[in-house]
C-alpha cells in the first residue's frame, strides 16, 4: 500500500551564483554551482516527491550571499507572503545564503513562522522532518562556517585591490571622462582624443576667466556631449545617480569636478571609499590619509602649471560681470594693502558716462576701512607697465644666467648647504660630548640619577635629530648635482609674455599672485615665483655682479670690479 500525502507543497526553487564569493575559482566548481547545474540537480532530487509541486524557479545571478537584498530573493518572500509558495529548495545552505544571523533568522523563525517548508539537498536538511539534536547545532554551524568563509573572501578581495591601486592599475569599472582603458591591458588608462580635447578647452576657459557655469552653458550652445551622454555613445553603458533630467547636460557641478580632477595631471587616486565590513554595503568616505595616491602614473592631459592656477582661481571669491560671462581681470587679485580683504569694483554713473573703479570691500560692508579708491583703468594700466618691467628684468637675469651657466649657482648652492651642514656636525659632536659627561656629573653628586637619565635622553634625541638633518642635506646636495636645467624654468613663464601689449585675465593669473593697492593708491604687485626671483638676484650678487634698481625700477646688472 502506497503512503497517503497529507500535504502538497507549492516549492519554489532557489538559486544563486556571485562572481566575487569564490564559488568559481576552479572550472570545476564553475561547473558544479553553474546556475543551470542548481536547477537541473534541484529538479532531479523533486523528481520523485509526489508531495512537493515545482510552482517557480527564482534565480540572483551575480549576487553575493553576504546579505539577502537580491531581487530573485525578495520576490520569492514577497511570493510567500501572498500564499503561492510554502516551500523553498535550494541545493546547499550556502547557495539560500553566507550571512549567519539573517540566514539562521529565515531558516529557524521566519519559514516556521509562515508555514514554510526549507530543504537545503546537500545538507541534508528538510525543515518537515523534523529538528534532530544534531540540526540544532549543526545546521547553525554550518551557517557561521559560510558567514566566515565569505568574511575571508571579503578581506582577500579587498587586499588584492589594494595592492592593484599601490601599483598604479585602474581598478574602477567607467574611467574618468577624456581617458579610456587600454585594449591591451584595462586596468591602463589612455588618452582619448576627443575627449581630452574637451577637457583642455574646459581648463584654458576657466584660465581666461570664465565660470564655471559659463563653461557648461558654451559646451551645451555647442552641442558638446555631457560625460555621461559620451560614455554612453561610445558603448560603456555607464550610469549615474545624479541624473535628474531625461538627458545628462553640463552644469557647473560638472565643470567644477573636472577642473579639480587631479587625474588630468597624471595622479591616479583611488580608495577613496569603502564599505565598514561584507555585510554593510553603505559606503563611506576614507580619510585622505588612507586614500592611495600614485603620482605620474599616467600620462597628463593638463600641465601642473595649469592645474595649479586653477585650483587657486577655484578658492578665490570671485565674480562676474553683470553683462558677460567672464570674470574682471583683477577679481580675487587685488586686494586691499591696509587689511587684506578683497578689493571690490564699482560702477558709477556722471551724467552719460560711467566710471568703474575698486573699493576695498571691508569698507563697503563694516566701514572698518578706509575705502582705498582707484580706477579700474589706473590700476590695470599700472599693473600692465610693471608687469612688463618685470618680465623685461626677468629677462635681463635670463641673459645672465646663459652667460655665467649653471655650475657657479650650484657650487653657490652646494657651499650653502655645506656651511649648513658643519654647523649641524658641530652641533652633533657637542650633544655627544655633553652626554658623556652627564655620567661622571651623577657620580661626583652634581646630577641625580633622574636627571642624569633626562639629560640623557634629550642630549641623545637631539643628536639623532641633527644626524638626520646631516643626512637630508647630503641628499640635497646630491640632487643639486643631479638637477636638470629646468630648475629656472619658472623664466619661461614671464619671457613667454615679453610681447604682451595689454592685460589679460589669461596673463594675470599666470603671472600674479597679488596686486596689492594703498590708500594713497600706490600699488605693490606680488608675482609668482617671487622667492625664486630673489634668491636668483642674491646668488648674481654673490657671484660678483652689481645690482642696482634704477628710479623707474628696472634692474642695472654689471661686473664689479675687483678691487
Amino acid at each position: 500500500m502506497s503512503k497517503q500525502i497529507s500535504k502538497i507543497y507549492h516549492a519554489a526553487i532557489y538559486v544563486r551564483l556571485s562572481k566575487e564569493d569564490g564559488d568559481v575559482s576552479t572550472s570545476a566548481k564553475a561547473e558544479s554551482n553553474s546556475i543551470s547545474n542548481q536547477k537541473d540537480f534541484i529538479r532531479n532530487f523533486l523528481a520523485d516527491k509526489k508531495d512537493i509541486r515545482i510552482v517557480k524557479e527564482y534565480v540572483d545571478d551575480g549576487y553575493s550571499g553576504s546579505n539577502f537584498d537580491r531581487p530573485s530573493f525578495q520576490t520569492m518572500m514577497e511570493d510567500i507572503k501572498r500564499g503561492v509558495i510554502d516551500c523553498v529548495v535550494v541545493k546547499d545552505l550556502s547557495r539560500f545564503g553566507r550571512e549567519y544571523i539573517d540566514s539562521g533568522r529565515y531558516i529557524e523563525r521566519l519559514f516556521p513562522a509562515l508555514d514554510v517548508r526549507f530543504i537545503a539537498i546537500n545538507d541534508n536538511y528538510d525543515s518537515v522532518t523534523g529538528k534532530s539534536q544534531g540540526d540544532e547545532i549543526i545546521i547553525p554551524f554550518k551557517n557561521l562556517i559560510n558567514d566566515a568563509y565569505c568574511r575571508d573572501i571579503s578581506i582577500k578581495i579587498r587586499s588584492h585591490l589594494d595592492v592593484k591601486r599601490k601599483n598604479g592599475e585602474y581598478i574602477g569599472a567607467f574611467v574618468p571622462y577624456g581617458y579610456e582603458k587600454s585594449d591591451d591591458d584595462k586596468h591602463k588608462l589612455v588618452i582619448d582624443i576627443y575627449a581630452a580635447g574637451i577637457v583642455k578647452e574646459i581648463f584654458r576657459l576657466k584660465l581666461h576667466g570664465m565660470s564655471q557655469d559659463a563653461i557648461a552653458t558654451q559646451l551645451n550652445n555647442e552641442g558638446v556631449l555631457a560625460p555621461m551622454e559620451y560614455k554612453q555613445s561610445t558603448g560603456s553603458g555607464y550610469q549615474t545617480g545624479f541624473l535628474q533630467n531625461e538627458k545628462s547636460v553640463w552644469s557647473s557641478v560638472t565643470v567644477r569636478r573636472i577642473l579639480e580632477n587631479e587625474i588630468y595631471i597624471g595622479n591616479l587616486v583611488q580608495g577613496k571609499r569603502t564599505t565598514p565590513n561584507h555585510k554593510v554595503k553603505q559606503e563611506v568616505v576614507k580619510p585622505e590619509s588612507d586614500w592611495i595616491r600614485i603620482e605620474k602614473n599616467h600620462e597628463p592631459i593638463i600641465s601642473d602649471r595649469d592645474f595649479e592656477i586653477v585650483q587657486r582661481l577655484l578658492g578665490m571669491d570671485t565674480r562676474i560681470s553683470p553683462d558677460s560671462d567672464m570674470v574682471y581681470n583683477l577679481s580675487g587679485i587685488a586686494v586691499c594693502a591696509d587689511c587684506g580683504s578683497p578689493m571690490t569694483r564699482k560702477i558709477t554713473t556722471a551724467g552719460d558716462k560711467k566710471y568703474a573703479y575698486y573699493i576695498c570691500s571691508n569698507h563697503k560692508l563694516t566701514k572698518q576701512c578706509s575705502q582705498h579708491s582707484i580706477s579700474v583703468s589706473l590700476l590695470e594700466d599700472t599693473v600692465l607697465e610693471m608687469l612688463k618691467l618685470h618680465i623685461k628684468n626677468v629677462m635681463n637675469l635670463e641673459e645672465i644666467l646663459d652667460y655665467i651657466g649653471t655650475i657657479p649657482f650650484q657650487q653657490l648652492d652646494v657651499k650653502s648647504l655645506e656651511a649648513r651642514k658643519q654647523k649641524k656636525l658641530e652641533e652633533v659632536e657637542k650633544c655627544k660630548r655633553l652626554k658623556t659627561s652627564l655620567y661622571e656629573d651623577m657620580k661626583d653628586g652634581i646630577l641625580t640619577k633622574e636627571e642624569y637619565l633626562e639629560l640623557h635622553e634629550a642630549y641623545l634625541k637631539k643628536a639623532k635629530e641633527g644626524e638626520e638633518i646631516i643626512r637630508q642635506i647630503e641628499r640635497d646636495i646630491a640632487l643639486i648635482f643631479e638637477e636638470k636645467d629646468d630648475k629656472h624654468l619658472w623664466m619661461n613663464y614671464f619671457t613667454e609674455y615679453k610681447d604682451i601689449k595689454e592685460l589679460t585675465r589669461d596673463v594675470v593669473v599666470k603671472l600674479i599672485s597679488e596686486v596689492r593697492v594703498s590708500e594713497n593708491k600706490e600699488i605693490e604687485i606680488v608675482f609668482d615665483f617671487d622667492d625664486c626671483y630673489k634668491k636668483l638676484l642674491e646668488s648674481v650678487e654673490k657671484l660678483g655682479y652689481q645690482v642696482d634698481k634704477e628710479p623707474g625700477g628696472q634692474l642695472n646688472i654689471s661686473r664689479r670690479e675687483a678691487v
